[in-house]
């Protein structure tokens, strides 16, 4: 049975369809101003943050902190997972 990821948060889903159903608590735009999104990337051992290379073993605990370098400032964004 395949899992899917949301790519702002890391919670996982066993359908899509559930997945972009449900408002994310960190949606760039607020928390539940908007649905999850899917990560499309491969499962590894490590995800890497697209804006400044931080690393952790899960999108979840990835995106749970506040990035340095985030496109709107300095800590006024979360992590990102690149693909």
């Amino acid at each position: 049975m395949s899992t899917f990821y949301c790519e702002y948060c890391g919670t996982k889903f066993p359908l899509i369809a559930n997945l972009t159903a449900v408002p994310c608590y960190r949606h760039p735009n607020g928390p539940n101003r908007g649905k999850h999104k899917l990560y499309e990337g491969s499962l590894k051992s490590q995800y890497t943050c697209k804006y400044c290379g931080a690393t952790n073993n899960s999108i979840a605990n990835l995106t749970s902190v506040p990035c340095p370098r985030h496109p709107n400032g300095s800590l006024k964004g979360y992590h990102a997972p690149t693909l």
